[in-house]
This record gives C-alpha cells, sequence and structure tokens, in this order.
C-alpha cells in the first residue's frame, strides 16, 4: 500500500520511543505539529495508512500495551481522580490491542467481560441503558464517580471491544440500538443520530460519519451487515463519476485524511477519499 509509506507514516514511526510508545497514551485531540503525538494518536493514523499487526511498528507497540495490561508498564498519563481511571484505561488499552489483533487472551478476557454486559442487558429484544449502566458497576465493581465514560455504552472504546464478540443473535439488537440512538459514537466529533445521513457529502464533518460507519462495519453479522445498507446506497449516490468519490478540502482531518502526502492536487483527494470509501463498501 503507497501509503504506508507516505511522509506522514514515516513521521510517525520515527518518533516511536525504544519501548513501543510515544509516550502519553490517551488523547481525543486531533494531532497538529506543535502538539507531540500520543500512542493513541500514532496507532489510530497508523491503522488508517494501512499498517497492520504484521508490520514491525504495530508489533513493538501491541508488546508495550500487552505490557500494560500485564502490570509491567504503566501509562505516563495524568491520573483521572474523577472516574475510575484503572477500568477506564484497561478498556482503552485492550481496545487497540483487539483492533490489530484477537490472539491475545487479556485483551480478549477484558471484551468477553463488557460483552456480558451488553447481552445481559437486552431484555425482550431490545437493548435498555439503564440494565447495562446498573451491570456496568455491579459486574466490574466500579465505584460511581461524578462523571464517568466506562458506563456509556455509545462510546468508541465499548463498541470497539465487543465488535464481533457478542451472542450472533443478540449482536443484531444491540447493533440497531447503536444505529438509532439520539446521539453518535464518544470520541467522535460529530452530532446527530447515525441513522440520520449527513446533509451534504461535503459537509465538514463528513470525515467523522464516515469514521464512526467505518467503526460499525467491522461487526460480521449479516443481519448487522443489512442494517447499514441505506449507507452503502447513500455513498453509491455521491459518486463523482463511475469510479471515484470526493469529500471535499473540508474533510481533511489529519487522522483519516490526508493518505498522501499532500492535498495541493485535487487528484490525490479524489485519490484518498476514493480509496478509503472503496475499502469500507467492500466492508458493507
Amino acid at each position: 500500500m503507497y501509503f504506508k509509506d507516505g511522509k506522514w507514516a514515516k513521521e510517525i514511526i520515527n518518533s516511536q520511543h525504544s519501548d513501543g510508545s510515544w509516550g502519553y497514551f490517551h488523547s481525543l485531540a486531533t494531532p497538529i505539529s506543535s502538539k507531540k503525538i500520543t500512542t493513541e494518536q500514532a496507532l489510530r493514523r497508523l491503522e488508517n495508512l494501512g499498517y497492520t499487526i504484521n508490520d514491525e511498528p504495530i508489533k513493538k507497540a501491541i508488546i508495550y500495551l500487552d505490557d500494560c495490561l500485564l502490570g509491567k508498564n504503566i501509562i505516563p498519563d495524568t491520573v483521572e481522580k474523577d472516574i475510575d481511571w484503572k477500568i477506564f484505561t484497561e478498556l482503552m488499552i485492550a481496545t487497540w490491542i483487539r483492533k490489530f489483533t484477537l490472539e491475545n487472551k487479556r485483551a480478549n478476557n477484558i471484551s468477553c467481560k463488557w460483552a456480558s454486559i451488553v447481552e445481559n442487558s437486552i431484555i425482550d429484544s431490545k437493548f435498555d441503558p439503564l440494565i447495562y449502566d446498573s451491570l456496568h458497576y455491579n459486574t466490574l465493581s466500579v465505584k460511581k464517580y461524578k462523571r464517568t465514560r466506562t458506563n456509556l455504552f455509545m462510546n468508541f472504546y465499548q463498541i470497539s471491544l465487543v465488535t464481533n464478540a457478542l451472542d450472533k443473535v443478540i449482536e443484531p439488537i444491540f447493533f440497531k440500538h447503536l444505529l438509532n440512538c439520539d446521539t453518535s459514537i464518544i470520541y467522535f466529533n460529530y452530532i446527530g443520530p447515525l441513522k440520520k445521513l449527513p446533509e451534504t457529502f461535503l459537509s465538514k464533518n463528513i470525515s467523522t460519519y464516515i469514521r464512526q460507519m467505518e467503526l460499525l462495519s467491522r461487526f460480521e453479522n449479516i443481519e448487522c451487515k443489512q442494517q447499514l445498507q441505506f449507507f452503502k446506497i447513500w455513498l453509491e449516490k455521491n459518486k463523482i463519476n463511475e469510479f471515484e468519490w470526493d469529500m471535499g478540502v473540508n474533510s481533511k482531518d489529519n487522522i483519516l485524511f490526508p493518505l498522501s502526502d499532500s492535498w495541493k492536487k485535487e487528484e490525490d483527494r479524489i485519490k484518498d477519499c476514493t480509496y478509503i470509501i472503496n475499502k469500507l463498501i467492500k466492508n458493507l
């Protein structure tokens, strides 16, 4: 994949620490030149650029994260005292390990715990957020803080962690609730339910909407795939010609885009957009 050899990947790889990390782990901030990239940002960006568990920088990072779960390493982030930091860091780290490999027992065990919470929150073929909230506290022995991010099911980490880990009958029920929820997925800078398509394909938030739907497209259950067909049809309708897509200059977010070294040329932006959408459609 040509993006793997571009300047964006080289910058990230050259800044990787000897222990496999990029320093601090957690940050939702968009990477910018004046701010040092975090481990989470680096992994997210490298994944978008085509890096997998077969690439040495990812292997080193996963070993580092596994050691964090094992207790041999501790992420250097400032401990947030108003949430259950241990549960939150475990949730984040296991999520990113499973983004690249399903062969890690520690991450898989954490995934199973969260999957069980979701499965037991389904009552009469409906997902009940209140039951989920209660089970979350009781199952994980989480303390009740002023605010928390671990009890919110519409969250990137929880959704990622239970993807393809749920009972196959229950999975489409949970998936339907995600699609029809009044809010978008926490972690993405986007407002509004996922079932509601953006008004225009060239909107400022198009890349964040695409990233959320890409997350949902990872569910392999055929019934979940069927629920996403409205999105696939919408993508097809927004081609600029028979083979290509263009999400416009505002879709550049330094997370998903750009993939090419530069967007000075319109053809490079179209190439990036077309690559991402083709990849997404294949998964729908």
